[in-house]
């Protein structure tokens, strides 16, 4: 398997080589060069395999000869050592919880995979190390965090935004030590993700072998297909349409669910339930991409006003928008109906959704209007725990705190605040 540029304009490489460098040379994100369908018989006898064996048949014609097959299947049982519980809230509508993971967040299956792909690649290079860096809106910071704790040859710095994450979310990234170090920027997430993109262009770091942790690299963003596939294992009997809505930020995850559709997973629909940052919805409406700065939101993880993968799902569809709004659907909502979600799952169903899966949820039950047969799945993407302060006051609970969160809250937070790419360089240097 070869990886091309989206730019079109910097030579192909290997599975290998995307991952080590993250981005192309010409500020492009890597991209397959081909997408080939599973064979029917896969999905007719998937409610008989494990989910380290369907994780296996979906990723292991994007790496080839890369990774040895005994590998690539230790890779998996590591990335996929926790649960993917589908959990009906209502009639027909379910939650594909993703919480389970050491940082209880989705980006734990993304990172892990990405982390153990790395080190293989690693193994033999006792003199030079790798500079993973990464930007971070909420979760992922704390999920790279864990996921390449005291890995061999890596080194991690995490960019985020001061006073733009959650206590807990900071806390999972800048607590760990040993070869994770934290930068607080001051600006918003667009800001840190724009210094990242500039450091691997940057001649004078290419002493720093710098990759990237974001969904922009190859190994975190494919990895996330795998959930997807778990839903249709779990809700196969159904014999019911599939319908499934992403909160979606950087759009990685509904990304990994598209390329799993082109795959032959069945799947009716897709949404794009975003917040206030509204870059896709609107593009939609009028065929015009314009990105703007992102807006704070109590949905944090998708205070995102440039995603990155757009650009990958349009080239799944040839750049043919009519095509694309086929399969594709993407919507915007406020805090207020955001808030207003919360309490309404919790009313019916004693279900506690977090922000990010109430987005999830509006914009599932808008979208099943026009699919009124289907069952629909919305995305659960971290556990209420990590926006207490949002949750327990709109729900008048009180959350326990999970084994996982109770690990960091005790620990002192550590971090370089910095405000430019001149202090970033200087920081790398």
């Amino acid at each position: 398997m070869k990886y091309y540029s989206l730019n079109h304009n910097a030579p192909k490489v290997s599975f290998r080589e995307a991952v080590v460098q993250g981005l192309a040379t010409d500020k492009g994100l890597y991209f397959p060069e081909t997408i080939t369908p599973l064979a029917p018989a896969f999905f007719d006898t998937i409610e008989n395999l494990s989910h380290e064996e369907i994780a296996f048949e979906a990723i292991k014609q994007f790496i080839g000869d890369e990774i040895p097959t005994d590998t690539l299947k230790q890779i998996i049982a590591e990335t996929l050592c926790f649960d993917f519980p589908v959990v009906e809230v209502e009639k027909d509508i379910y939650s594909l919880e993703l919480f389970h993971g050491p940082t209880m967040a989705f980006k734990d299956v993304g990172a892990r995979f990405m982390s153990r792909c790395l080190g293989y690649f690693n193994k033999d290079n006792v003199d030079s190390k790798n500079t993973v860096l990464v930007a971070t809106s909420g979760d992922t910071g704390g999920a790279v965090a864990s996921g390449f704790l005291d890995v061999k040859g890596v080194e991690v710095i995490i960019l985020y935004p001061s006073g733009k994450v959650s206590d807990i979310q900071e806390r999972q990234l800048t607590t760990l030590g040993q070869n994770i170090k934290a930068l607080e920027v001051d600006g918003v997430f667009d800001d840190c993700q724009d210094m990242v993109k500039k450091a691997f262009l940057d001649e004078s770091l290419k002493h720093k072998n710098l990759t990237s942790a974001n969904s922009i690299n190859i190994a975190r963003w494919l990895s996330q297909m795998f959930y997807f596939f778990f839903a249709y294992k779990a809700l196969k009997k159904r014999n019911k349409p599939l319908v499934f809505s992403c909160p979606s930020g950087n759009f990685g995850n509904i990304c990994a669910g598209i390329i799993a559709k082109k795959m032959g997973l069945p799947v009716q629909h897709f949404v794009a339930a975003t917040n206030v940052n509204d870059t896709v919805p609107r593009f939609l409406e009028n065929g015009i991409y314009s990105p703007k700065p992102s807006i704070a939101t109590i949905s944090n993880a998708m205070d995102v006003g440039n995603p990155s993968n757009f650009i990958r799902i349009q080239e799944m569809y040839h750049n043919d928008l009519e095509q694309f709004k086929k399969d594709f659907s993407s919507f915007t909502f406020s805090d207020k109906e955001t808030l207003e979600a919360m309490n309404t799952i919790y009313n019916i169903s004693g279900y506690i959704a977090e922000p990010h899966g109430a987005v999830g949820y509006l914009g599932l039950k808008k979208e099943l209007q026009n699919y009124p047969n289907a069952i629909g799945i919305f995305l659960e993407t971290a556990h209420p725990i990590k926006f207490l302060d949002t949750v327990e006051p709109t729900l008048n609970v009180k959350l326990p705190i999970p084994t996982q969160i109770e690990s960091v809250l005790g620990k002192d937070k550590v971090s370089v605040k910095i405000k430019t790419y001149k202090e970033l360089k200087a920081f790398l240097e």
